[in-house]
């Protein structure tokens, strides 16, 4: 049991730690961005020379350093997008009214050098990789990947729980994209093709016979498809998900209180 309960508690905490760390970071004071950006800059190239320094190595120890590894590279991305520097050319809410096309190019003037630097990001681990024998890393990158991207053509077409809590204060206009509904009509295969996905894997796991290497490695990513599937569901469910980062929103709430109120036009309806 503890081939599996080891990689699942493991991915666990670098979800739940790794998301507090970066939502902590994004609420501080405008001053300190250029430092962390630095920081996390740092942090990703050192992510990229080890997944190229693994990519042939199969132990255990392989499988989880590929693993952090593909988590560090998406934590730049995350830290670049919330602090602000890569977000889109678009830096203002969406215009009131908007609807159809013209509020999903607006959208994707928000969002577009982000969405760019995820395609160069996935190249990069890809290329660091090549044909090694260590795939995690981009197992697990592609995972976060195709689940970010559904949540957020979810959120966009509206979800009950969009997710503006998270938002640092230079970033309130993107509320303006996001539409707060019910459900919508992507949401039932979305969750059904997240759920699947991590249950593929699983039954992998417990089919067997497997290495410890194979093992670790679908253990790891496995898990981190369920929370994916699992972060859909909080989409739609009457939850608090913000409970879990209570600790890291300290910083949020401290620069709200000195940041202008959003003016409601841009707050995000259900006819948004």
């Amino acid at each position: 049991m503890s081939e599996l309960g080891l990689p699942l508690l493991y991915t666990l905490f670098a979800w739940w730690f790794s998301t507090g760390v970066i939502l902590y970071l994004d609420g501080l004071p405008p001053r300190t961005f250029p430092l962390t950006l630095q920081a996390a800059t740092l942090v990703l190239g050192a992510a990229l020379y080890a997944l190229v320094h693994t990519r042939n190595d199969t132990s255990v120890a392989g499988a989880y350093c590929a693993f952090t590894c593909a988590l560090l590279v998406w934590a730049w991305q995350e830290v670049a997008f919330l602090l602000g520097v890569v977000t889109g050319p678009r830096r203002t809410a969406c215009p009131p009214g908007a609807t159809g096309w013209r509020r999903t190019g607006f959208a994707i003037q928000a969002v577009l050098y982000h969405e760019l630097a995820l395609i160069v990001l996935a190249i990069g681990v890809v290329a660091c990789v090549g044909p090694g024998e260590n795939r995690v890393g981009v197992w697990t990158f592609m995972a976060l990947w195709g689940m970010r991207q559904s949540a957020k053509l979810n959120i966009f077409l509206g979800v009950r729980n969009i997710g503006d809590n998270f938002l640092p204060p230079h970033l309130r206009y993107m509320a303006s994209y996001f539409k707060r509904a019910p459900m919508n009509p992507l949401f039932p295969l979305s969750v059904t093709l997240a759920t699947g996905a991590a249950v593929l894997v699983w039954w992998r796991l417990i089919e067997g016979p497997l290495t410890p290497f194979e093992t670790a490695g679908l253990s790891l990513v496995g898990t981190m498809l369920a929370l994916g599937a699992l972060e859909h569901w909080l989409l739609v469910l009457p939850l608090p998900s913000e409970a879990l980062w209570r600790w890291s929103m300290k910083s949020h709430r401290k620069s709200a209180a000195a940041a202008p109120a959003v003016p409601a036009a841009t707050l995000p309806t259900k006819a948004g």
